[in-house]
Protein backbone atom coordinates (compact mmCIF):
# COMPACT_ATOMS: atom_id res chain seq x y z
CA UNK A 1 0.00 0.00 0.00
CA UNK A 2 1.17 3.27 -1.26
CA UNK A 3 -1.04 5.71 0.11
CA UNK A 4 -0.63 9.90 -0.03
CA UNK A 5 -1.40 12.21 2.54
CA UNK A 6 -2.25 15.28 1.01
CA UNK A 7 -2.65 17.80 3.32
CA UNK A 8 -0.15 17.66 6.52
CA UNK A 9 1.33 20.15 7.95
CA UNK A 10 4.88 18.63 8.90
CA UNK A 11 6.65 22.25 9.79
CA UNK A 12 4.00 22.78 12.73
CA UNK A 13 6.28 22.44 16.14
CA UNK A 14 4.93 19.34 17.29
CA UNK A 15 6.51 17.61 14.39
CA UNK A 16 8.69 19.15 12.47
CA UNK A 17 11.73 18.65 15.42
CA UNK A 18 10.95 14.83 14.86
CA UNK A 19 9.85 14.77 11.42
CA UNK A 20 12.45 12.18 10.41
CA UNK A 21 11.14 9.42 12.85
CA UNK A 22 7.41 11.02 11.97
CA UNK A 23 7.73 9.89 8.30
CA UNK A 24 9.67 6.75 8.97
CA UNK A 25 6.39 5.53 10.82
CA UNK A 26 4.49 6.73 7.57
CA UNK A 27 6.57 4.48 5.69
CA UNK A 28 6.36 1.59 7.62
CA UNK A 29 2.41 2.11 8.33
CA UNK A 30 2.37 2.51 4.03
CA UNK A 31 1.84 6.08 3.63
CA UNK A 32 4.64 6.67 1.20
CA UNK A 33 4.36 10.22 0.26
CA UNK A 34 3.18 13.68 1.59
CA UNK A 35 2.36 17.05 0.60
CA UNK A 36 2.81 19.30 3.43
CA UNK A 37 1.06 22.66 3.62
CA UNK A 38 2.07 26.20 4.24
CA UNK A 39 -0.49 28.75 6.05
CA UNK A 40 1.98 32.05 7.01
CA UNK A 41 5.07 33.67 5.73
CA UNK A 42 6.51 31.76 8.20
CA UNK A 43 5.11 28.44 7.61
CA UNK A 44 5.61 28.67 3.89
CA UNK A 45 9.25 29.26 3.77
CA UNK A 46 9.85 26.27 6.09
CA UNK A 47 8.06 24.26 3.77
CA UNK A 48 10.22 25.22 1.43
CA UNK A 49 13.75 23.96 3.13
CA UNK A 50 11.76 20.77 4.13
CA UNK A 51 10.52 19.73 0.71
CA UNK A 52 14.35 20.04 -0.77
CA UNK A 53 15.60 17.21 2.29
CA UNK A 54 12.59 14.41 1.50
CA UNK A 55 12.11 13.05 -2.29
CA UNK A 56 8.47 12.09 -1.26
CA UNK A 57 7.51 15.23 -0.28
CA UNK A 58 5.83 17.92 -1.64
CA UNK A 59 4.48 21.77 -0.49
CA UNK A 60 1.51 23.64 -1.00
CA UNK A 61 1.78 27.37 -0.24
CA UNK A 62 -0.81 29.79 1.18
CA UNK A 63 -2.48 32.18 4.35
CA UNK A 64 -5.17 30.46 6.49
CA UNK A 65 -8.16 32.62 6.43
CA UNK A 66 -7.42 33.51 9.95
CA UNK A 67 -4.54 35.62 9.26
CA UNK A 68 -5.88 37.44 6.41
CA UNK A 69 -5.83 40.95 8.23
CA UNK A 70 -2.03 40.21 8.52
CA UNK A 71 -1.59 39.38 4.71
CA UNK A 72 0.34 42.14 2.67
CA UNK A 73 0.19 42.64 -1.09
CA UNK A 74 4.11 42.27 -0.81
CA UNK A 75 3.45 38.67 1.02
CA UNK A 76 1.48 37.88 -2.13
CA UNK A 77 3.59 38.80 -4.47
CA UNK A 78 6.32 36.87 -2.52
CA UNK A 79 4.04 34.01 -2.38
CA UNK A 80 3.39 33.80 -6.70
CA UNK A 81 7.06 33.66 -6.92
CA UNK A 82 7.61 30.78 -4.13
CA UNK A 83 4.71 28.95 -6.12
CA UNK A 84 7.30 28.62 -9.15
CA UNK A 85 9.28 26.30 -7.27
CA UNK A 86 8.96 22.94 -9.35
CA UNK A 87 7.79 20.75 -5.94
CA UNK A 88 5.53 23.09 -5.00
CA UNK A 89 1.92 21.00 -6.28
CA UNK A 90 -0.95 23.36 -4.84
CA UNK A 91 -1.74 26.91 -3.41
CA UNK A 92 -3.71 27.11 -0.17
CA UNK A 93 -4.53 26.28 1.83
CA UNK A 94 -6.75 28.82 1.50
CA UNK A 95 -10.64 30.24 1.64
CA UNK A 96 -12.86 31.51 4.78
CA UNK A 97 -13.38 30.77 8.18
CA UNK A 98 -16.31 32.53 9.92
CA UNK A 99 -15.95 30.27 12.96
CA UNK A 100 -13.56 32.31 15.16
CA UNK A 101 -13.71 35.25 12.66
CA UNK A 102 -9.65 36.16 13.44
CA UNK A 103 -10.08 38.22 10.40
CA UNK A 104 -13.08 40.10 9.35
CA UNK A 105 -14.58 38.29 6.45
CA UNK A 106 -14.42 41.10 4.01
CA UNK A 107 -10.42 40.79 4.43
CA UNK A 108 -11.10 37.20 4.54
CA UNK A 109 -12.62 37.39 0.90
CA UNK A 110 -10.27 39.81 -0.64
CA UNK A 111 -7.72 37.85 0.47
CA UNK A 112 -9.06 34.55 -0.61
CA UNK A 113 -9.18 36.36 -4.11
CA UNK A 114 -6.19 37.25 -4.11
CA UNK A 115 -5.22 33.35 -4.20
CA UNK A 116 -7.53 32.53 -6.72
CA UNK A 117 -5.73 34.93 -9.36
CA UNK A 118 -2.91 33.59 -8.50
CA UNK A 119 -3.64 29.99 -9.09
CA UNK A 120 -5.39 31.03 -12.33
CA UNK A 121 -2.56 32.63 -13.40
CA UNK A 122 0.32 29.86 -12.17
CA UNK A 123 -2.17 26.99 -12.79
CA UNK A 124 -1.52 24.84 -9.93
CA UNK A 125 -4.45 23.37 -7.93
CA UNK A 126 -6.51 25.35 -5.21
CA UNK A 127 -6.62 23.90 -1.56
CA UNK A 128 -9.69 25.14 0.01
CA UNK A 129 -10.50 25.67 3.74
CA UNK A 130 -14.32 26.56 4.24
CA UNK A 131 -15.74 26.77 7.84
CA UNK A 132 -19.20 28.15 8.15
CA UNK A 133 -19.12 30.47 5.39
CA UNK A 134 -20.62 28.03 3.21
CA UNK A 135 -22.26 30.00 0.49
CA UNK A 136 -19.81 33.01 -0.02
CA UNK A 137 -17.06 30.09 -0.11
CA UNK A 138 -18.98 29.01 -3.18
CA UNK A 139 -19.97 32.22 -4.62
CA UNK A 140 -16.10 33.63 -4.83
CA UNK A 141 -15.41 29.83 -6.53
CA UNK A 142 -17.91 30.76 -9.34
CA UNK A 143 -16.69 33.46 -9.68
CA UNK A 144 -13.32 31.57 -10.92
CA UNK A 145 -15.65 29.22 -13.09
CA UNK A 146 -13.14 27.86 -15.84
CA UNK A 147 -10.44 29.56 -14.73
CA UNK A 148 -8.92 27.42 -11.80
CA UNK A 149 -6.98 23.86 -12.63
CA UNK A 150 -8.13 21.78 -10.29
CA UNK A 151 -10.33 22.85 -6.59
CA UNK A 152 -10.41 20.27 -3.73
CA UNK A 153 -12.36 21.09 -0.61
CA UNK A 154 -9.74 19.91 2.72
CA UNK A 155 -11.16 18.54 5.82
CA UNK A 156 -14.77 18.16 4.18
CA UNK A 157 -17.35 18.16 6.63
CA UNK A 158 -20.17 19.07 4.01
CA UNK A 159 -24.33 17.57 3.79
CA UNK A 160 -25.53 16.15 0.97
CA UNK A 161 -27.08 19.39 -0.67
CA UNK A 162 -23.10 20.87 -0.53
CA UNK A 163 -21.73 17.87 -1.61
CA UNK A 164 -23.88 17.70 -4.70
CA UNK A 165 -23.25 21.83 -5.10
CA UNK A 166 -19.18 20.52 -5.04
CA UNK A 167 -19.53 17.70 -7.26
CA UNK A 168 -21.50 19.59 -9.78
CA UNK A 169 -18.84 22.47 -10.06
CA UNK A 170 -16.33 19.54 -10.89
CA UNK A 171 -14.69 19.90 -7.29
CA UNK A 172 -12.70 17.43 -5.08
CA UNK A 173 -13.11 16.03 -1.32
CA UNK A 174 -10.95 15.40 0.71
CA UNK A 175 -11.36 13.63 4.31
CA UNK A 176 -9.66 13.62 7.49
CA UNK A 177 -10.20 11.57 10.39
CA UNK A 178 -13.46 13.03 11.67
CA UNK A 179 -15.10 10.82 9.28
CA UNK A 180 -14.06 8.29 11.34
CA UNK A 181 -15.62 9.06 14.53
CA UNK A 182 -17.90 7.52 16.22
CA UNK A 183 -20.87 10.25 15.57
CA UNK A 184 -19.94 10.48 11.57
CA UNK A 185 -22.68 8.78 10.58
CA UNK A 186 -23.63 11.10 8.54
CA UNK A 187 -20.44 12.36 6.70
CA UNK A 188 -20.25 8.67 6.06
CA UNK A 189 -23.17 8.72 4.19
CA UNK A 190 -22.04 12.11 2.40
CA UNK A 191 -19.04 10.18 1.63
CA UNK A 192 -21.08 7.63 -0.30
CA UNK A 193 -21.96 9.71 -3.09
CA UNK A 194 -18.10 10.68 -3.71
CA UNK A 195 -16.96 8.82 -6.59
CA UNK A 196 -13.17 7.60 -6.02
CA UNK A 197 -11.99 9.39 -8.61
CA UNK A 198 -12.88 12.81 -6.92
CA UNK A 199 -12.00 11.86 -3.61
CA UNK A 200 -8.56 11.90 -1.28
CA UNK A 201 -7.61 11.57 2.19
CA UNK A 202 -5.59 13.51 4.49
CA UNK A 203 -4.32 13.82 7.90
CA UNK A 204 -4.30 17.55 8.19
CA UNK A 205 -1.87 16.35 11.24
CA UNK A 206 -1.04 17.31 14.04
CA UNK A 207 -4.54 18.11 14.15
CA UNK A 208 -7.44 14.99 14.33
CA UNK A 209 -6.61 12.17 14.65
CA UNK A 210 -8.49 9.14 13.60
CA UNK A 211 -10.85 6.38 15.34
CA UNK A 212 -10.14 4.17 17.06
CA UNK A 213 -6.39 6.48 17.82
CA UNK A 214 -8.12 9.66 18.98
CA UNK A 215 -5.89 9.72 22.24
CA UNK A 216 -3.24 9.82 20.12
CA UNK A 217 -1.41 12.78 19.79
CA UNK A 218 -0.28 15.34 18.17
CA UNK A 219 -1.84 12.90 14.38
CA UNK A 220 0.80 12.15 12.03
CA UNK A 221 0.56 10.57 8.49
CA UNK A 222 1.30 6.99 10.05
CA UNK A 223 -2.21 7.23 11.24
CA UNK A 224 -3.89 7.86 8.08
CA UNK A 225 -4.38 4.21 7.34
CA UNK A 226 -7.25 4.40 9.72
CA UNK A 227 -9.34 6.92 7.86
CA UNK A 228 -8.22 4.87 4.57
CA UNK A 229 -9.59 1.58 6.05
CA UNK A 230 -12.86 3.46 7.48
CA UNK A 231 -13.71 4.64 4.16
CA UNK A 232 -12.83 1.57 2.33
CA UNK A 233 -15.63 -0.04 4.39
CA UNK A 234 -17.86 2.93 3.71
CA UNK A 235 -16.90 2.05 -0.05
CA UNK A 236 -17.37 -2.20 0.32
CA UNK A 237 -14.33 -2.54 -1.06
CA UNK A 238 -11.15 -4.09 0.11
CA UNK A 239 -8.64 -1.62 1.28
CA UNK A 240 -6.00 -2.12 -1.28
CA UNK A 241 -7.79 -1.62 -3.59
CA UNK A 242 -9.20 1.68 -1.89
CA UNK A 243 -5.55 3.10 -1.37
CA UNK A 244 -4.83 2.32 -4.71
CA UNK A 245 -7.56 4.09 -6.68
CA UNK A 246 -7.61 6.97 -4.45
CA UNK A 247 -3.89 7.15 -4.69
CA UNK A 248 -4.12 7.71 -8.49
CA UNK A 249 -6.88 10.71 -7.74
CA UNK A 250 -4.05 12.07 -5.72
CA UNK A 251 -1.56 12.20 -8.09
CA UNK A 252 -3.79 13.55 -10.66
CA UNK A 253 -4.99 16.23 -9.34
CA UNK A 254 -1.88 17.10 -8.03
CA UNK A 255 0.93 16.30 -10.96
CA UNK A 256 2.54 14.05 -8.70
Amino acid sequence: MNLIDTHAHLTFEELENRIDDVLARSIGAGVTRWITVGTDKDQNEKTLLLISRFDNLWGALGYHPHDAKEVTDADMQLLQKQLGHARIVAVGECGLDYHYMHSPAETQQHVFRQHLDIAAEVQKPVIIHTREAWDDTMAILDEYSGKLKNIVIHCYGGDKEQTRQVLDRGCYISFTGTVTFKKSNALREVAKMIPLDRLMIETDCPYISPHPVRNIRPNEPALLVHTAQCLADVYNIPLEQFAETITKTSEMFFGL
